[in-house]
């Protein structure tokens, strides 16, 4: 399977953790603490939405979310939300099997403690593309 061709070729089943993902260093002005890297392999498209892997490597970084569900399939780490919406902020500890929504803008710091995997889904939006 080529994982930046955003199709799963044909098969019906990956394996989430044996598929490869490419990390690249994160920007200088995401990382807090390491030196963590991420990559993501876009798996196709369903109804709209798009789904695909994403890793980051141990360490500490910021983000700004885009909308997505995912479900953590390996690794362990945090992930702490600043208020938004309304709402205070709040850390989510993350491993195997935790689903999490995020809302787009949401910002985020990650903390991974062990390499961290998830698949996500997200809607689809031209940049994806």
């Amino acid at each position: 399977m080529n994982p930046g061709n955003g199709h799963l070729n044909g098969q019906l089943v990956v394996d989430a953790n044996a598929c490869p993902v490419q990390l690249e260093a994160l920007p200088p002005e995401e990382i807090l603490t390491g030196a963590p890297q991420a990559g993501i392999a876009e798996l196709g498209t369903l109804g709209g939405a798009e789904y695909g892997l994403w890793e980051m490597s141990v360490g500490t970084a910021t983000d700004v979310e885009a909308d997505e569900v995912f479900v953590v399939t390996a690794g362990e780490g945090t992930v702490l939300i600043a208020p938004f919406g309304g709402a205070p902020a709040r850390t989510l500890h993350l491993i195997p099997g935790s689903i999490v929504r995020l809302h787009a803008g949401m910002h985020t710091t990650w903390t991974v403690t062990s390499a961290l995997r998830k698949v996500w889904f997200a809607p689809h939006t031209p940049e994806m593309a």
